[in-house]
C-alpha cells in the first residue's frame, strides 16, 4: 500500500473533481480522495480497511449487486445509478463507475462516482440516466421497482412492516389541456415537492409516469399509515403555485402493506394501484387501503374502463342510440324523445350507462362519448321532416364538465341544426347535483344556448339542494322529477306531497315538469291529478331504436 501514498498519485487523484475509492479484491477500502470525504461525510481513517458495504443504503436487492459483479467479471466494467448512504444516514443517488486496475502485481477495484441528488434537471448527464426522472429529479419506475425488491428482501430477514403508496393527481389532465404542457410540467414539479414534504427521511418517493407517483413508507406503529395518507391528501387542499398562478388539484391515494397485502414488490405496487383506483371511485381526494373485496369490483371497473377507451377510439360500431318517448300526460300524445347511449361490448356484453358514462367522465373521455351519440343521432334523423310530427323536443344528456369545453359548440351545432330542420326543438339535460356546482362561466354558456333556442332541463330534480332563489337565476325551462319520488306515488306517503310541491315551484317559475320512471297506472293517474305536464317510463314506452319509433311518430302525425 506504500505506493498509494506517493506525492504524484495524490496530486493526480486527491483533487480529482469526482469521488474516488480504491478497494482490494477482498474487498477492503484502500484509498479515498477528498471529494469522497466531502460527499459521504466519512473521514479517511473511518473507512480504510472497511468493506464498501459500509456505504450501502439497503435500498438495492442482492440480485442488484450480483448483476453488478457479473458485469465486472464479464465486461471488466460496471456503470449505473446506485443509492448509497452518507455518514449522517441520508440516502442519496450517485452515478458510479467501477473497473479493475492493476498496481504492483495487485488487483484493485476503482469506484468513481458523482452525487447526482443536486444536479439540475436540465443537466445532460442526468437526463440520460436510465433510472431518473429529469423533470422532478425523482427516481423513475425502474429504479423504484429495484428499491421495492430490496426493501422486500430486507424485511424477509427482519420481519418489519412497510407500506407502498400509489398517488395519482386528480384533474391534472385539465391543467395540460387548458394551460399547455410547459405549465403542466411546472405544476408537476410543485406536486413532487408537496409529496416529498409529507414523507420522512428514509422513505423513498418516485415518479412512475405522467401524474402518478409512488412511495415506500416505513411503519413504526399501527397509526403511521393513516397519518401519512391523511397528510398526503390534505396537502393538496392548498393550491399549487406555478408561474405566480394558483392551480387546484387533489390526490387519490392507495396503500398496500407488506406482508399483509403482498409478499413481492410487484404485488405491493399493483395492489396499491388498485387501492388508489378504489379511492377514485369513492369520489377522489381521499385514500384507501387495499382490500381484496373492494379491489375485485375495482378490477372489474378498471378492465371496463380500459375496454371503453379502446372502443371509443377503435370500435364505433359498438355504440348505438335508443330513444325514450316523453308523453303529454293530459292527452297521451308523444311530446318528445330523450336520446340514450348504449354500449354493447364483445366481452362485457350490454353495459349499463350508469357504469360507462361515469367512467367516461372520470377518465376524461366524455367528449368522445358525446361524439358517438351525435354521430348516431345524425345517422337516424332525416334531413327533412317528411311525415314526422313537428314541435317535438329531442333531449340529450350533457356532462357538466363539457359545458366550458371549446369543442362542445362545434360538436352540437350540426345536431341542433338537423333537429331544427325537421321542425323539432333541441334540449340539453344536466343533473341537478352538477348544476348546483357550476361556475358563472358555465351558467353564462348555458344562457347562450338558451338564447339560441335550446331548451335547458334539470335532470334528477329533487336529489340536489336547489334553493328557490338559486333556481330562479338558472337558465332552465324544464324540471325532470327524479324517479325515486315517482316510485311510491299512489301510496299513503309524503312523496305525493313532494311532487306536488315541485309542481308548485315549477308553476311559480313558469317551468315545465317531466316525471321520470312512470311504471304503473296508479303513478300515471296521480300525476294527472297533480297536473304534471309530461312523463316518461316503461308504462308508456321503453327506450327503442329509431327504426321502431319512426312508425309510431308518423302514425301520431297522421
Amino acid at each position: 500500500m506504500q505506493a498509494l501514498k506517493q506525492k504524484d498519485f495524490r496530486a493526480l487523484v486527491d483533487n480529482h473533481p469526482r469521488a474516488i475509492m480504491l478497494a482490494t479484491t477482498e474487498p477492503r477500502i484502500a484509498y479515498v480522495n477528498q471529494v469522497f470525504r466531502s460527499v459521504t461525510g466519512y473521514q479517511t481513517d473511518e473507512v480504510l480497511g472497511k468493506t464498501p458495504s459500509l456505504l450501502s443504503s439497503g435500498l438495492h436487492s442482492p440480485e442488484f449487486y450480483k448483476a453488478m459483479w457479473e458485469s465486472l467479471e464479464r465486461h471488466g466494467r460496471w456503470e449505473g445509478l446506485i443509492w448509497n448512504r452518507r455518514k449522517n444516514g441520508e440516502a442519496y443517488p450517485q452515478w458510479l463507475t467501477i473497473y479493475p486496475v492493476e498496481h504492483d502485481n495487485r488487483r484493485f477495484y476503482a469506484g468513481v462516482f458523482m452525487d447526482v441528488s443536486e444536479i439540475a434537471a436540465g443537466d445532460a448527464r442526468l437526463a440520460s440516466l436510465a433510472y431518473y426522472d429529469p423533470l422532478t429529479e425523482l427516481p423513475n419506475r425502474s429504479l423504484f421497482q429495484e428499491f421495492l425488491k430490496a426493501r422486500v428482501s430486507q424485511r424477509e430477514r427482519e420481519g418489519r412492516r412497510f407500506a407502498v403508496l400509489y398517488v395519482d393527481l386528480d384533474f391534472f389532465k385539465s391543467v395540460n389541456d387548458l394551460h399547455g404542457h410547459d405549465c403542466g410540467d411546472r405544476v408537476l414539479q410543485q406536486a413532487a415537492l408537496c409529496i416529498q414534504s409529507v414523507l420522512r427521511r428514509g422513505d423513498v418517493v418516485a415518479r412512475l409516469s405522467g401524474d402518478e407517483f409512488a412511495a415506500i413508507v416505513e411503519l413504526q406503529s399501527d397509526d403511521d399509515l393513516d397519518g401519512v395518507c391523511r397528510r398526503m391528501t390534505q396537502i393538496f387542499q392548498a393550491p399549487l403555485v406555478a408561474d405566480n398562478r394558483e392551480y387546484f388539484l387533489s390526490a387519490s391515494v392507495g396503500a398496500a402493506v407488506y406482508p399483509d397485502h403482498g409478499k413481492t414488490g410487484a404485488e405491493l405496487l399493483q395492489n396499491a394501484d388498485r387501492a388508489m383506483y378504489t379511492a377514485k371511485l369513492a369520489g377522489r381526494a381521499c385514500y384507501r387501503t387495499y382490500s381484496a373485496v373492494d379491489t375485485e369490483q375495482g378490477r372489474y371497473e378498471q378492465r371496463l374502463s380500459e375496454a371503453l377507451i379502446a372502443s371509443l377510439k377503435t370500435a364505433p360500431e359498438e355504440f348505438s342510440v335508443v330513444y325514450q318517448p316523453q308523453y303529454q300526460l293530459a292527452t297521451g300524445k308523444i311530446a318528445g324523445l330523450e336520446a340514450l347511449m348504449r354500449w354493447n361490448h364483445p366481452e362485457f356484453g350490454s353495459v349499463s350507462p350508469a357504469d360507462f358514462v361515469s367512467i367516461a367522465e372520470q377518465r376524461g373521455h366524455i367528449h368522445e362519448l358525446t361524439e358517438h351519440l351525435v354521430r348516431c343521432v345524425l345517422a337516424d334523423l332525416p334531413e327533412v321532416p317528411g311525415d314526422l310530427p313537428t314541435g317535438l323536443c329531442l333531449a340529450i344528456n350533457i356532462s357538466a364538465r363539457q359545458i366550458t369545453d371549446s369543442r362542445l359548440e362545434a360538436l352540437l351545432g350540426s345536431l341542433f341544426e338537423r333537429i331544427r330542420q325537421i321542425g323539432w326543438l333541441p334540449e340539453i339535460e344536466i343533473t341537478e347535483t352538477h348544476l348546483m356546482n357550476l361556475s358563472m362561466q358555465c351558467l353564462n354558456r348555458l344562457r347562450e344556448f338558451g338564447e339560441q333556442g335550446v331548451m335547458i332541463a334539470i335532470d334528477d330534480f329533487g336529489t340536489g339542494y336547489s334553493s328557490l332563489a338559486y333556481l330562479h337565476t338558472l337558465p332552465v325551462q324544464v324540471l325532470k322529477i327524479d324517479r325515486q319520488f315517482i316510485r311510491r306515488l299512489g301510496e299513503e306517503c309524503r312523496d305525493s306531497r313532494i311532487v306536488s310541491a315541485i309542481l308548485g315551484i315549477a308553476e311559480a317559475l313558469d317551468l315545465e315538469v317531466v316525471a321520470e320512471g312512470i311504471e304503473n297506472e296508479d303513478q300515471y293517474r296521480k300525476l294527472c291529478e297533480l297536473k304534471c305536464h309530461r312523463g316518461q317510463g316503461y308504462l308508456m314506452a321503453r327506450p327503442a331504436p329509431w327504426s321502431l319509433l319512426n312508425g309510431a311518430l308518423i302514425d301520431q302525425h297522421q
